[in-house]
């Protein structure tokens, strides 16, 4: 039920449902990168070459692969 077949090309497409819940899971892994980015002690950061300004943007790459 949470599958609807488009007429034009035949093949499904997820239905509002599962689109909400596949946002909320990304949203989550999201968060929960970020915060174990910004956990990590400067030194860390240092070490990995990840700065503290650029925590955002990686667990975002990281989730979403923009």
């Amino acid at each position: 039920m949470a599958n609807v077949v488009h007429a034009e090309f035949g093949r499904a497409r997820p239905g509002l449902l599962s689109r909400l819940s596949g946002a909320i899971a990304d949203y989550r892994l999201y968060r929960r990168t970020l915060s174990e980015l910004e956990s990590l002690s400067n030194r860390d950061l240092r070490d990995l070459g990840i700065s503290r300004y650029s925590t955002r943007q990686i667990a975002y790459d990281a989730v979403y692969g923009r």
